[in-house]
């Protein structure tokens, strides 16, 4: 029996939902059956949601801002896996009940095998956004509903899961398909970006205003400039498939050696070039690149080829020998980061796993390369993975491999994977703790029989690598909640150390010094940065570490051009409302503000910041306000200093 309703699904596809019925009554359901009401068990949908970690955190936000668009319209924000099981609902309370009665919540799979014809299980099908309305629904119990979905694909167009709103048929509206299309295409364009994170990425489209928004293109490439992927935008302004894009290098499609493009976002970050694509059309363009190793090291000036290699940012046009981090560029006289390296380096040479702990930017990747450098593995591949920038469809196939044919999508004679790149040489595995339960398994049989088996594939391929794993997580804690394998955990952590945060180093000097020295691409830019810029320095909080530290430096030269030292008016904004107080020109600073030069006494920030006040204080006769006004603090920080100050 075919159902039609006075709305179609989708304008221009009237047989949608003849098909979608058809289908149906294939797989044997009956329009009178009665709706499933047993969900998954908590615990297996929380290894279901924990497999869909990275979708399910990226569409998070993006419902929430999709239901507040239509709250108080009796309907349901769902999202599900590419299977079309509901993993999270947003729903109005007037609306939830009526949704329970016919099994609309989470841990119930919507695919059309299990419920017949259904926005969610027909648009996984065709793969096309869809609207199903009443009595279109195969199951009579459905016909209270009216839905409206959308695929999200992974950023290899891969179908990941569906994005729905469900409501009262009553509330029926034909622009509530344009908002799920919209809010689906921005979790895909979150997805993108963060598995591109670390490549280039490319903002493209033919008008200025559309940079930045929904619509612009993004398209990613590899340092050499070989084509990785493109969002549905890109695609449709290319006028080319994944495919065929997938053959193609950067300058065949936007004209432009990918070595000037590179130079230009390094000199003038966040400004636009224009780009005339294969079609021969004209299109503004902005470039993001942001490889963790180009917090402090910059990409060298491209050879013939157009090889980008990691090199010291000197002088523009020189020849550098290839930057290297060792134990040595690590050890800047912070007492506790040396104690670090003394550890670490007591099993070089020995394959005992490593697991670097520390916040957020603190250089776990940096340790990682200097441990590798410092071995007997040196002239073998270092390969990092960061497990938190992969989505939970790619990480397997990143990791593993894949043979030709593995899933639909896949290159054409496979992929190695990143393990077995790494053979011979370090794997390091960053924010591990990000890593989903089921790759975590596939792993320790890796790291236990030393083989590894690609996606697709029956034949086990050896591999000889040593691992060293980092994380800002706490793996107990999870091993507790059941999110880690106590397995694993034991397995990756033979040597454990923890890396200071930036603001608990005594070496800020050293690293200012050393960072601007790397940094540098150009004569212009000055190689110290003033006293009330150091001043501020040791009164940030710095919630990104060094990270952040080498980001602020590298913005501040820039804008410094020209100048003898970076002063207080080349910092970033954003960064100044990181910082507790105001500058201040204290003489105390005038030596170590200098490259080259290390502050007398004390070591310690917060020792820096005691001798400051101190020191003002006495210049103004134990004067509290004018000691707050001259150092930019609250008079009750003085206050609270002098009640804390040890007696004399």
């Amino acid at each position: 029996m075919t159902h039609r309703s006075a709305t179609p699904p989708v304008a221009g596809r009237p047989d949608v939902i003849a098909q979608a019925h058809a289908r149906s009554l294939r797989v044997g359901l009956r329009e009178s059956e009665t709706p499933d009401f047993h969900p998954l068990r908590r615990p297996v949908l929380r290894e279901l949601v924990e497999r869909n970690h990275s979708l399910y955190t990226h569409a998070l936000p993006v419902m929430e801002t999709l239901h507040a668009q239509i709250v108080d319209t009796q309907s349901m924000v769902l999202l599900t896996d590419n299977h079309g099981v509901i993993l999270h609902s947003l729903g109005d309370s007037d609306f939830v009940e009526k949704a329970n009665r016919v099994a609309l919540c989470p841990g119930v799979s919507w695919a059309e095998a299990d419920r017949g014809t259904n926005a969610i299980g027909t648009a996984l099908v065709d793969g096309q956004p869809t609207i199903v309305h009443a009595d279109e629904h195969f199951l009579h119990a459905n016909h209270i509903l009216t839905c409206s979905c959308a695929p999200i694909v992974d950023p290899f167009g891969r179908t990941i899961g569906a994005l729905d709103v469900s409501g009262d048929t009553r509330g029926f509206h034909k622009h509530t398909l344009a908002l799920v299309r919209m809010s689906a295409q921005m979790i895909e364009n979150h997805l993108f970006a963060n598995q591109f994170a670390d490549l280039i990425r490319i903002h493209f489209h033919a008008r200025t205003e559309f940079i930045g928004t929904l619509f612009e293109g993004l398209a990613a490439f590899a340092p050499d400039g070989a084509f990785l992927s493109a969002n549905r935008s890109a695609l449709f302004q290319f006028g080319q498939p994944l495919a065929t894009l997938q053959r193609q290098t950067f300058p065949e499609l936007f004209g432009m050696p990918i070595a000037a493009l590179l130079q230009h976002t390094a000199r003038k970050p966040g400004e636009c070039v224009t780009l005339t694509l294969p079609s021969g059309v004209r299109v503004i363009a902005r470039s993001d690149y942001a490889a963790a190793v180009r917090q402090v090291f910059s990409p060298a000036s491209a050879d013939a080829e157009g090889e980008i290699g990691l090199r010291p940012a000197r002088a523009r046009g020189t020849q550098q020998p290839a930057a290297s981090v060792t134990f040595e560029t690590l050890d800047t006289g912070d007492v506790q980061m040396a104690a670090v390296l003394r550890r670490v380096e007591r099993v070089r040479g020995r394959d005992i796993p490593i697991l670097v702990l520390g916040r957020t930017g603190t250089g776990k990747e940096w340790l990682a390369r200097a441990i590798h450098r410092d071995s007997p593995r040196r002239d073998a591949p270092f390969v990092a993975v960061n497990c938190a920038s992969l989505p939970d469809t790619l990480i397997e196939a990143e990791l593993f491999g894949y043979e030709d044919g593995a899933f639909t999508g896949a290159k054409k004679r496979g992929s190695v994977g990143k393990i077995v790149q790494a053979d011979g040489g370090t794997l390091f595995l960053d924010e591990i703790g990000d890593m989903p339960l089921a790759q975590q398994v596939r792993l320790m049989r890796v790291l236990q029989e030393r083989t590894v088996v690609p996606l697709g594939g029956t034949r086990a391929i050896p591999v000889d690598l040593r691992v060293v794993c980092a994380t800002h997580r706490n793996l107990r804690s999870m091993i507790q909640a059941g999110t880690f394998r106590e397995d694993l955990y034991y397995r990756i952590n033979g040597l454990v150390v923890t890396l200071p945060a930036l603001v608990e180093r005594s070496d800020l000097c050293v690293l200012v010094k050393r960072i601007l020295e790397l940094q540098r691409d150009s004569d212009a830019v000055p190689l110290r940065v003033s006293a009330a810029v150091l001043g501020r320095f040791t009164r940030c909080r710095w919630p990104g570490n060094l990270r952040q530290l080498a980001n602020v430096l590298r913005t501040a030269g820039i804008m410094a051009e020209g100048e003898d030292e970076i002063g207080v008016e080349h910092l970033p904004e954003d960064f100044l409302q990181d910082c507790d107080a105001a500058p201040c020109d204290d003489p105390v600073w005038a030596d170590a503000a200098q490259p080259g030069n290390a502050p007398a006494a004390p070591s310690r920030m917060q020792d820096v910041q005691t001798t400051l006040i101190e020191q003002t204080l006495t210049r103004h006769g134990g004067n509290v306000s004018a000691t707050a006004r001259e150092l930019g603090l609250a008079r009750n920080t003085i206050y609270r200093y002098l009640r804390q100050r040890p007696s004399h």
